[in-house]
């Protein structure tokens, strides 16, 4: 059981807070002055960290219920493999994703095979327990030690607020955000070069992770010495990203993470589809958050009193997950370490009683969507698996394979090598997420895609081509490329899986 806040964290300078208070809360310590912890602090870390770690692991009990949980783990899984394989990232591997994250996956494969995604998971965790440590440094140094045990455990309760496809998934924004935790920890001590490092680790995860760099920003002008900390700060933040494009190359680098997804950022097309998305995933966070925010909207005022990196690190990660008009619900994640600490700071000023109702609250909700998760079905994934099980009864071991369609993961689970670097048909369309509109077509495809696909089909045609649209806007019968791709190579319709059609090659065209 969580103890009750200490009297030192309900106060400033001897002067208890109330309710009703009108005196102002502290301005967060940002020097290296780090207040005395109000209680003995030998046992602290082992006990809280333990609790942590616990958490993280049952929180995490229906990622292991799965083999793959999103297309996103599949299209890392495939890379990973490609990669391995001799593939180079940007160049034979191409995503519209930084790099770290294929790497990772790329390195647990080297390491325990790459027949299962257990490893990854493992670290998805892991990710879970550091991003709650790095929040209850941030807060008990602060507002004191029952505020550290606060923000650790609402960030692991509320890591799976979101729907289970979004928050179990070991992808992106769960490997994003012990790094922007770790750029804040590392502001909120001064210790700039640290955190400019984070903050390009976080960019390098998934590029919305740089939203952090707003609020490190505040915390350095605040310290009061902004010249040679900022120069720190940026040569922390460029030396990996530098490192980064030399170890890929610059311009793929450049083009596949910042100037390549212009059509795929955009609010045209199906945009009922997506307000609805974007409502739909606001209202499970919300349901998820109902703890923190009730005393959040109850003390709004530590905007003005101290708390304006957190409302700027809230502010930054809304813009993120607005960006590219998207709001798949992964996307969300990030808001919660910001959403984490301002809710144990009003804690800190509401009554006492105000603690275990919301540590309550935020419990029973995550029992909901660790029910939720346990319990929901998968039938993209049972699709999936029957069009993998197709393919693998068509083809030998080593024949190249082209699945035309948004499931990647089609290519690890029949364990077959892509015959294109473009996984998906939405670099060859820009359809992603349901959009179905004017922006889906070949002309909105990522630049040089098509010259570069017709050259892959021509010079290493696919032994076996599967039409996964099932009625989408990006089939055969609607892109012309592809229908002409296959009338040249020769490819004749062999059966069907569910509404996905395979095409077998029978000779030349």
């Amino acid at each position: 059981m969580l103890a009750e806040p200490s009297a030192s964290s309900r106060s400033v300078q001897g002067l208890p807070i109330h309710r009703t208070s009108t005196r102002p809360v502290p301005r967060p310590r940002t020097g290296d002055d780090q207040p005395a912890p109000s209680s003995a602090g030998t046992r602290y870390w082992p006990r809280l960290l333990a609790v942590l770690a616990v958490l993280a692991c049952v929180t995490r009990i229906p990622s292991f219920v799965w083999p793959v949980w999103n297309p996103d783990e599949g299209f890392l899984a495939t890379q990973a493999r490609m990669l391995g394989s001799g593939g180079e990232l940007y160049e034979t591997v191409v995503d519209r994703k930084p790099p770290l994250v294929p790497w990772l996956y790329q390195g647990a494969f080297a390491l325990f095979g790459d027949d299962s995604l257990v490893p990854l998971k493992i670290l998805a965790i892991a990710a879970v327990f550091l991003t709650a440590a790095l929040l209850a440094a941030l807060a008990r140094r602060r507002w004191g030690d029952g505020a550290g045990r606060t923000a650790g455990i609402l960030s692991v309760l509320l890591s799976i607020g979101l729907n289970p496809e979004d928050t179990q998934a070991a992808t992106f924004e769960v490997f994003m955000l012990p790094c922007t935790a770790a750029a804040m920890w590392c502001a909120d001590r001064r210790r700039w070069g640290c955190a400019g490092l984070a903050v390009a680790a976080a960019f390098l995860t998934k590029q919305t992770g740089a939203a952090v760099l707003l609020p490190v920003l505040w915390l350095l002008w605040q310290s009061g010495r902004p010249r040679g900390a900022l120069l720190r700060l940026a040569a922390g933040g460029l030396a990996p990203l530098l490192a980064a494009a030399l170890v890929t190359t610059p311009t793929g680098f450049l083009f596949w993470t910042v100037t390549g997804s212009g059509a795929y950022a955009s609010f045209a097309g199906s945009e009922l589809h997506v307000l609805f998305r974007a409502l739909g995933n606001t209202a499970l966070l919300t349901v998820a958050c109902a703890g923190v925010l009730q005393p959040i909207v109850r003390v709004l005022r530590i905007a003005r009193t101290g708390a304006a990196d957190l409302w700027l690190w809230l502010g930054s990660s809304t813009a993120a997950v607005c960006l590219g008009f998207h709001f798949f619900g992964h996307y969300y994640l990030q808001l919660i370490p910001p959403l984490v600490l301002l809710g144990t700071a009003a804690l800190q000023i509401l009554p006492r009683v105000w603690l275990p109702t919301a540590l309550l609250t935020t419990a029973c909700t995550c029992v909901f969507f660790l029910v939720w998760g346990l319990l929901t079905p998968r039938p993209e994934l049972a699709h999936a698996a029957r069009v993998a099980a197709a393919v693998q009864a068509r083809t030998q071991p080593g024949d190249r394979v082209l699945i035309w369609g948004i499931h990647p993961e089609t290519y690890w689970l029949a364990d077959r090598v892509p015959a294109s670097r473009f996984l998906t048909a939405g670099l060859l369309t820009n359809y992603s997420g349901g959009r179905n509109g004017p922006q889906v077509g070949e002309k909105y495809a990522v630049r040089g895609g098509w010259t570069t696909f017709r050259e892959e089909m021509t010079t290493r045609p696919p032994a076996l081509v599967v039409d996964d649209a099932r009625g989408k806007p990006y089939g055969v019968e609607r892109v012309k490329g592809l229908r002409k791709a296959l009338e040249r190579g020769g490819y004749q319709r062999a059966g069907v899986v569910g509404g996905t059609v395979l095409y077998e090659r029978s000779g030349p065209g």
